[in-house]
C-alpha cells in the first residue's frame, strides 16, 4: 500500500506534505507534486497536512491512474524534502475540474534546490 498524489495539487503545489513525510518520499514537478510509491511507507502523516486534500490511499478505488503517475514522474523529477511557499494563485486552481487533462506539465520543478 502506497500513499498517491492526485489530479488537486496539479497547479496548487502545497509543500506542507513534504515537511512531515519521514522518508522523503516527494517529488516535485513544475506544477505538482508525486509520491514514489516504493518508497512510502503508508505512515499516513502526508495526507491530513495536504490543503487539496490531493493525497489518498492507493486502496481507494480508480486511483490506478494516480499511481502509475506518481509512480512514472517521480523517476524523473528531482526529490523535494523541504516546504517552500504555494503558487500566488494556488486557491484559485483549489477544486478546478479536469486539471490533468488542462493543466499538467511532466516538466520537472527545481526540487529542494528551489530552497536554496
Amino acid at each position: 500500500m502506497t500513499f498517491v498524489v492526485t489530479d488537486n495539487c496539479i497547479k496548487c503545489k502545497y509543500m506542507d506534505c513534504v515537511e512531515v513525510c519521514p522518508v522523503d518520499c516527494f517529488y516535485e514537478g513544475e506544477n505538482m507534486l508525486v509520491i514514489q510509491p516504493d518508497d512510502c511507507i503508508d505512515c499516513g502523516v502526508c495526507e491530513p497536512e495536504c490543503p487539496a486534500e490531493a493525497i489518498l490511499s492507493d486502496t481507494m478505488p480508480g486511483l490506478d491512474k494516480w499511481l502509475r503517475l506518481n509512480s512514472e514522474y517521480s523517476a524523473i523529477w528531482p526529490n523535494i524534502a523541504i516546504k517552500r511557499r504555494a503558487p500566488e494563485d494556488a486557491k484559485t486552481f483549489d477544486g478546478v475540474p479536469d486539471k490533468l487533462a488542462n493543466y499538467f506539465s511532466g516538466k520537472p520543478g527545481s526540487g529542494d534546490l528551489g530552497s536554496a
